[in-house]
């Protein structure tokens, strides 16, 4: 077998791998969506539909691990293309756990519809942030597809924006709890919601940094906001 066409079957390998990572991200970013809609429409069958995908999730990420595992065990890749295995095994992880909090928001939304006092309970941050977090993501997801670093680095500094909702919430749902005990419950709630939201944030964040190690070589999980931009646009 020719090098020529080692190199071409090993190219449609990462493509096919990569393509399975995009698909997977759609499936959680139809989770989150699936689970604030529940959360917004108090609605029951998108609570049922959101816990029934988890299963698909899981044995997603196991299958893209196995073929990670494989493309390194048979072509021994380097430089570049180990990093982008090595970034796609840690991004189908971040996936499967943003799901698991889509999973999260469903469970407790049915808690929250079997409580009344959580039907007159405003939760308009939880809203905007959940858009947020869902719009993150896709960017991510691009981000990823199109090993886009200086939207990586962006996508970075606006998670930050899903953080100040969430303590914006918190801040008013423990004003709430102390005005009216009766609300302490569905209050609770509320709050692992809340931080569900920013935890899917966080993931989709986590992701964009692996873009950045793709591309660049450098770790940035754990630089200053400063220093990750100037990493990521090679400044």
């Amino acid at each position: 077998m020719s090098d020529k066409h080692l190199s071409s079957q090993f190219d449609t390998d990462l493509n096919q791998v990569c393509s399975r990572v995009l698909e997977m991200g759609g499936l959680v970013e139809s989770q989150i969506v699936n689970a604030m809609q529940a959360l917004n429409n108090f609605d029951r069958g998108l609570i049922e539909t959101v816990r029934a995908q988890e299963h698909k999730l899981n044995a997603m990420e196991i299958e893209i691990d196995e073929e990670c595992s494989n493309i390194i065990a048979r072509r021994q890749p380097a430089a570049r293309d180990l990093r982008l295995l090595m970034a796609i095994s840690k991004t189908i992880t971040n996936l499967e756990r943003a799901g698991d909090e889509a999973e999260k928001i469903a469970k407790r939304t049915g808690r929250i519809m079997d409580d009344a006092a959580g039907h007159s309970l405003n939760h308009s941050e939880i809203k905007i942030a959940g858009d947020m977090a869902v719009a993150l993501l896709r960017r991510t997801l691009d981000a990823f597809a199109r090993l886009d670093v200086a939207e990586a680095a962006e996508i970075v500094r606006d998670d930050k924006a899903i953080d100040d909702e969430f303590r914006a919430f918190v801040r008013k749902l423990v004003t709430y709890m102390m005005e009216d005990p009766r609300t302490i419950s569905v209050g609770l709630d509320f709050l692992f919601i809340a931080k569900a939201v920013e935890r899917i944030g966080d993931h989709a964040k986590n992701i964009a940094e692996f873009v950045i190690y793709i591309v660049r070589g450098t770790d940035v999980r754990h630089v200053s906001q400063e220093d990750l931009e100037r990493e990521a646009l090679g400044k």
